[in-house]
Formats: C-alpha cells, sequence, structure tokens
C-alpha cells in the first residue's frame, strides 16, 4: 500500500469510528454522486452542450424567451437518464439507511438515483428532474406531455421539469427539513461536491457536529474535519467495507 492509499485508509477509519458514535448523521450529496454512473457535470468545461454554457440555458430567461433551446437541454438530460443507474455508493448509502446509520440525505442532484437506489429520506434541494408542471399555472403535466413539447392544457403556458433554475428560489419544504436535519446532527458528510452554489453551500456549516468532505478534488477543506480524496463510489464502497 502506497502513502497516499496508507493515508486514505486511515482517514477511511477515522469516519468508520464518527459514523459508528453518531446518532444523528446527515448526507450531502453533489454532482459527484451523479458522474460516476455517467451523467454530465453541466458546471464543467468537459460538460458543455452544444458549445453553449448550459448555466445560460438552464434559467428561468431561457424558459420564457428561448423555449426551443430550453426544451431540447432538457429533452437531452431526460433521455440520457433512461439509461443512467446507481452505482455501489448510491446502494451503499440506502444500506445505510436501512441499517440507521444514516438519516437523512440532502441532494443538490435533481435526477432522482437516490431514490432509485432504495433511499427513502430525502430532501431534493434543487427539485426532481423527474415531474413536470406549467411555467404559468404550475399545473401537474407528464413527462409524455413535456417532451412532445405540448401546451399546458389548462392555460396553454410553457412546460417544465420541477427542477430549480437559475434565477429561482429554492422548494421552501425541502430546504427546511435539510436545515433541520442538519442543525441536529452529530454528523454531516459532504459527498462529491465543490460547495459552489449558494446557499445549498452554507448547509454543511450549520451544524455544531463533524463535518466530512469526500471528493474527487480536495481544493477547499479548511473548513472541514476530515476530508478524503476520492470518487464516491469508490470512497463509499470502502467505508462500507471496514463498516
Amino acid at each position: 500500500m502506497d502513502d497516499s492509499n496508507s493515508v486514505q485508509q486511515e482517514k477511511i477509519l477515522d469516519l468508520k469510528s464518527l459514523l459508528k458514535a453518531s446518532t444523528h448523521t446527515t448526507i450531502l450529496t453533489g454532482a459527484g454522486m451523479s458522474t460516476e454512473s455517467g451523467i454530465p457535470d453541466f458546471r464543467s468545461r468537459s460538460g458543455w452542450w452544444k458549445n453553449i454554457d448550459p448555466l445560460t440555458v438552464a434559467t428561468v430567461d431561457a424558459l420564457e424567451h428561448n423555449y426551443a433551446l430550453f426544451h431540447d437541454f432538457y429533452k437531452m438530460r431526460l433521455i440520457t437518464l433512461e439509461t443512467t443507474a446507481p452505482h455501489e455508493g448510491h446502494y451503499t448509502l440506502s444500506k445505510w439507511e436501512e441499517k440507521n446509520l444514516i438519516n437523512d440525505i440532502a441532494t443538490q442532484n435533481v435526477d432522482g438515483l437516490h431514490r432509485t437506489a432504495g433511499s427513502n429520506k430525502i430532501h431534493e434541494l434543487h427539485g426532481s428532474i423527474e415531474t413536470f408542471r406549467c411555467h404559468t399555472c404550475h399545473s401537474r403535466a407528464t413527462k409524455a406531455q413535456f417532451l412532445d413539447k405540448k401546451a399546458c392544457h389548462q392555460c396553454n403556458g410553457k412546460l417544465r421539469p420541477n427542477v430549480v433554475l437559475f434565477g429561482e428560489t429554492l422548494p421552501q419544504a425541502a430546504w427546511n427539513k435539510a436545515l433541520l436535519s442538519i442543525e441536529k446532527a452529530d454528523l454531516v458528510i459532504v459527498i462529491g461536491t465543490s460547495l459552489q452554489v449558494y446557499p445549498v453551500n452554507q448547509l454543511p456549516f450549520m451544524t455544531k457536529g463533524h463535518t466530512v468532505l469526500i471528493n474527487k478534488e480536495l481544493s477547499s477543506t479548511h473548513h472541514f474535519e476530515l476530508a478524503i480524496e476520492g470518487g464516491a463510489k469508490q470512497v463509499l464502497t470502502r467505508i462500507d467495507n471496514v463498516l
């Protein structure tokens, strides 16, 4: 075992101890949890789509003024999801929930992979791409209606997924539940996010408990007690093996 593996193993054993001792553990996941299932990270340059920055497509402005581009973008994401499955890391978290090792998962991801893997206590901070509504009157719509570019049957408005677009506020119920869980947590584990997006990047530091970061790249970790470098699937599997 080389030095880097040895250091990672020591940190994994430290996290095992924290998990065993915790009476309330909250998980916060980001894009790095999903990329290992083959979902592009739309915040990275390699994830850019049609040479267009998706951060300018996933907006209220695009929905209202360039619906064709908005629709193409989310149609592409939905089609990608049809052939996407959770990885071992998702199933590990589901197993930990079943064994009462963790209490809640707050996620920035909209893909529903945590739920597909069997997790139940999920707070979707950026909404869900699996359900749809009218942007104008909020009437419910189906996936088929959205994919077929139908107009709202109630008001003829534009249909959209129930995701949080740039320029919109987070769903209050999901935010409140995640915040409550984090405030009473003995342990908060952040997985696969660089914590660049406000206000979710504030959540890990609203706990009085221990804080742990698991991420492929450890750029800024001084706020965390423990930081483990590595992909979500690999690190979670290693932790599960020692539990």
